[in-house]
């Protein structure tokens, strides 16, 4: 059984509560619920009745967005989010401080009394801080991207959507544009705001990813390595290689392939490789989440959301 997860699109905390199920590999059965309505079974739930809520197979309730991330991420965490440095510091000042601000500036009719144009003054001072450090590291908490940067992208681009001349317009934003842009501009983007209407016990019952379906254990999956890849992770104890030249950390997964994909997928990406082998995988013996992710062109294939381990593999052959 899958987990419940009560979610509203535009909400920053569902947002990045998405985005790490994304990450993870994870398929979840998805209940977009509407503020003014919310679910009976949500409530029951999570009687505090704010989203997102996550709902797990054995009945344990998760209804804070930090804690639904970490869950999420310790299935897997392809790209390391969680080992990238300490991102306590950032989603204190975001949570306890910036979000403080964005409300009262972009819903200044909810605040009587409060002056939206001090609240713009604070929140853009945390805006310009985060900028400088991104200026100076690449991301929040180091050289590459960590839970912190995950869970505050959401909260920028509101304040984005409340004030986008003046966000497109400030010099000191600009290392923070481009740090939002990286986000906004991944392919995930499209499929963490994909639309659902309003969760019915009666109606459809959609997964988040709705363009995302299981991977069947019964069936061997495919992989197209390069043989010094191969031999390389036989000294390694794993295979990481996500498809020609890219790594799991880059890639976020590792691409693979049912049967009748392996030729097609042979003609366009390995034909002037030279040594190639085909790998081929008991999906039962793999560690990590396997979920069947939609390319542009419609088609699902199997991705696979942490290494390959040895064991897994129980044929490879010359192709």
């Amino acid at each position: 059984m899958l987990p419940i997860l009560y979610s509203f699109r535009r909400c920053p905390y569902a947002m990045r509560a998405r985005w790490a199920l994304l990450e993870a590999g994870l398929l979840v059965q998805w209940r977009e619920i509407e503020l003014r309505a919310k679910p009976a079974a949500m409530v029951e739930a999570s009687p505090k009745g704010t989203v997102p809520v996550l709902v797990l197979a054995d009945g344990t309730v998760i209804e804070e967005s930090l804690e639904l991330m970490h869950w999420a991420l310790a299935q897997a965490d392809p790209r390391d989010c969680l080992g990238a440095g300490d991102p306590d510091p950032w989603l204190r000042q975001n949570d306890d401080g910036f979000k403080h601000h964005l409300d009262r500036f972009k819903y200044s009719d909810r605040y009587p009394g409060a002056d939206p144009s001090v609240h713009q003054r604070e929140g853009l001072s945390i805006l310009r801080g985060w900028s400088a450090r991104i200026r100076e590291t690449g991301w929040l908490t180091g050289e590459r991207m960590g839970l912190a940067d995950a869970a505050l992208w959401p909260f920028v681009r509101q304040w984005r959507i409340a004030d986008p001349q003046g966000f497109d317009a400030d010099p000191e934003l600009e290392p923070l544009r481009g740090w939002l842009n990286h986000f906004l501009e991944a392919p995930g983007f499209e499929r963490l705001m994909q639309r659902a209407d309003p969760w019915d016990s009666g109606g459809l019952q959609p997964l988040f990813p709705a363009d995302a379906i299981a991977v069947p254990t019964d069936q061997p999956l495919f992989h197209l390595a390069l043989a010094s890849d191969w031999h390389q992770a036989q000294n390694q104890g794993e295979y990481r290689v996500s498809t020609r030249a890219l790594m799991l950390e880059q890639v976020g997964f590792i691409h693979c392939s049912w049967r009748e994909q392996v030729e097609p997928t042979y003609d366009r990406f390995y034909a002037d490789a030279g040594d190639v082998l085909l790998l081929e995988i008991d999906p039962a013996l793999v560690n990590a989440p396997l979920r069947a992710d939609a390319i542009p062109s419609g088609e699902l294939f199997p991705h696979l959301y942490g290494p390959i381990p040895l064991k897994a593999v129980r044929k490879v052959s010359q192709r």
